[in-house]
């Protein structure tokens, strides 16, 4: 049996892009069946530094993030990912699909 996929989508509540994220996992997971999402606030900079949050949205997919950036400091900043269109407020579901299919 196949193990399930252990997806976080951390955020804080201040972002604007963290249901759109979760939107496209949410679509994602309709095309499979073994996916588990969790969502985790970050209220506090104490739970930032705990949880190692590197902005928001943040998708951890088995704990690890497959689009971190080595530079990025932690702490409650929006962040942009690089996508085929430009710069955007989450990866685009091809680049989801990719990522969940790497790991």
């Amino acid at each position: 049996m196949k193990q399930r996929m252990k997806l976080v989508l951390q955020y804080f509540a201040r972002c604007p892009n963290w249901q759109e994220l979760e939107e496209l996992v949410l679509a994602i997971m309709a095309e499979r069946n073994d996916l588990e999402l969790r969502t985790q606030a970050i209220a506090t900079a104490e739970e930032a530094v705990e949880h190692e949050f590197h902005w928001s949205p943040t998708l951890l997919v088995d704990g690890n993030d497959p689009f971190a950036s080595h530079d990025a400091e932690i702490g409650f900043y929006c962040r942009l990912y690089a996508t085929p269109s430009g710069l955007a407020g989450s990866p685009s579901i091809e680049q989801l699909r990719q990522a969940l299919a790497q790991a």
